[in-house]
């Protein structure tokens, strides 16, 4: 059961990550590094996290545009 959830977990991370860039892409934005933090699934039961890693100012300028 908890393998299940585990994957489940993963799953849902992915297609959130998924979401995500492709939102980001309609607002004009890529964040290079996005995607699943390869630490938390380390873990015998993940506990996946979403890197959004490093971008540029002006990248960064235009997501706080958007998010304003």
């Amino acid at each position: 059961m908890e393998a299940r959830h585990s994957a489940h977990s993963v799953e849902e991370a992915e297609d959130a990550v998924k979401e995500l860039r492709a939102e980001l892409a309609k607002a004009g934005i890529t964040l290079p590094s996005l995607g699943l933090d390869p630490v938390s699934l380390a873990r015998e039961a993940p506990c996946p996290l979403v890197e959004l890693g490093r971008c540029s100012v002006e990248t960064a300028r235009r997501l706080a545009a958007v998010l304003r």
